[in-house]
């Protein structure tokens, strides 16, 4: 017979604990810890009792390959790995207000237009409140079936009719909550349940879903890490509020690459689509300042250029202050190191400001020699020499390491303007643009040297 017990599970990683206490042992989060009802039966053991079997097939046996819809919006296409695979369930994820459910409504009403049924189910607003931002958006003549609701139970009774939509958001799964568990709707528990029978929902009717997400306080889905696993794609939209840009972000694709992004600029129509976001993240024609240097980047499979700026100037303060926008406070903290320690910058002593410009967030390690370049040009107040692009990865002891995909960098600086590239060795024979081999980070400090001897020149000849 089943048994009533008492559990406590924290609510940040979904550690269970058999006695409540302020800080969870598995995660240190504070004030996480939430009694949970569960009605659980006693474990049997199987005995001898016999199972289905299980058939093996060969390894290199033939698997149509899975159809996709093409939404038509070509950036959220692209960061799916070419569109939505039937029976997929994807997870998207981000802060609140940034565009979740402004983007998922445009892509649903686009797949309408085009033909395909499609379901939008909201936990969070009233059908008015979704139909006010359709009016907003001009997606009001979509033919997209609406409903508000939060039973689990209710929508998969809807949903399991005879003909099915072919894609149905659920915004939120925290919203969402199961009746045969007593813990509120947000917990950990719901959140799995829920999770788990939308999942199942997909795979067993060819349903493509997409499961809205909360984030924590640092950015985390909220909800058990375990969500992340059983879906087939996770998706992060970000962006400062302060930029009109937003970027999705794949990172698990089952589907398609990881890390690939699509870039959109919201406007008061909704979101639109950055076909080219590296004319949006570079500074304008002509404008050379000190501090500034421009990365070539790579973001999933696209090249991406963007202005990493730097800001260095004495500290009036005992501990000097370090701010960084975009880039890994700890990366830069090893390159200032580098600098100081084999090219005798003494940075340590002045305070540093980082900023990606256009709220970009850079994670490769090849942003190194650019960072490195917008520091020395702060401090010697020489511009970047010849407007150049910059891309390698800095090692402890000063050399500059080579990276990926060199020649998609180098085509896309080419591509845009630029005439010259400060990296490592090239592998390519006939670069598109003039190279300047950096292996060591001193050369990289020689170089602005040069510079700043040629413009002192100019001046004294001048006068």
């Amino acid at each position: 017979m089943a048994r009533a017990a008492r559990q406590y599970v924290c609510q940040s990683c979904g550690a269970v604990s058999a006695k409540w206490s302020g800080q969870c042992d598995a995660c240190n989060e504070w004030n996480s810890i939430v009694e949970e009802a569960s009605t659980s039966s006693a474990p049997k053991s199987l005995g001898k009792a016999r199972g289905r079997q299980v058939n093996f097939v060969p390894l290199d046996g033939e698997t149509p390959e899975s159809p996709r819809l093409i939404t038509g919006i070509a950036e959220f296409d692209r960061v799916l790995g070419g569109g939505l695979v039937t029976g997929s369930a994807i997870l998207i994820g981000g802060d609140p207000g940034i565009g979740k459910s402004t983007l998922l409504l445009q892509a649903m009403a686009s797949l309408a237009k085009s033909g395909a049924s499609v379901a939008y189910i909201s936990g969070e607003e009233a059908v008015e409140q979704v139909r006010m931002r359709a009016r907003r958006l001009s997606l009001a003549d979509a033919p997209v079936e609406l409903a508000a609701a939060t039973s689990v139970r209710d929508i998969l009774t809807t949903l399991e009719k005879s003909d099915p939509p072919r894609c149905v958001v659920i915004d939120s799964i925290q919203t969402m909550y199961v009746d045969n568990l007593e813990s509120a709707p947000g917990t950990v528990g719901q959140v799995r349940a829920s999770a788990q029978e939308f999942i199942r929902m997909a795979k067993a009717r060819g349903i493509s879903v997409f499961l809205v997400g909360h984030v924590t306080k640092d950015g985390q889905i909220a909800g058990p890490r375990v969500l992340e696993h059983m879906v087939d794609t996770v998706l992060y939209f970000e962006g400062e509020r302060g930029h009109q840009f937003r970027i999705l972000r794949a990172v698990k694709n089952r589907f398609g690459p990881g890390d690939e992004i699509g870039v959109f600029e919201m406007t008061d129509a909704g979101l639109a689509e950055v076909s080219n976001p590296s004319a949006l993240f570079l500074p304008k024609e002509g404008q050379r300042v000190s501090g500034s240097c421009v990365f070539a980047g790579i973001e999933g499979t696209r090249p991406v250029l963007v202005e990493i700026q730097a800001l260095v100037s004495p500290s009036p303060l005992a501990t000097p202050r370090r701010a960084v926008v975009g880039w890994d406070s700890n990366r830069l903290a090893m390159v200032m190191a580098v600098l100081d320690a084999r090219c005798g910058l003494r940075l340590a002593g002045n305070d540093i400001y980082l900023n990606v410009a256009g709220g970009l967030r850079v994670q490769e390690p090849g942003a190194d020699l650019a960072v490195a370049a917008a520091l020395v040009s702060s401090v010697t107040d020489v511009p970047v020499p010849g407007g150049a692009v910059a891309f390698g990865e800095i090692g402890l002891s000063g050399e500059v390491r080579p990276v990926s995909q060199t020649d998609v960098r180098l085509k896309e600086a080419a591509k845009l303007g630029f005439e010259r590239a400060l990296c490592p060795t090239v592998s390519s024979r006939k670069p598109p643009l003039a190279v300047e081999n950096i292996s060591a980070v001193h050369e990289l400090v020689d170089l602005f040297d040069q510079a700043e001897n040629k413009r002192s020149a100019a001046g004294g000849s001048i006068g």
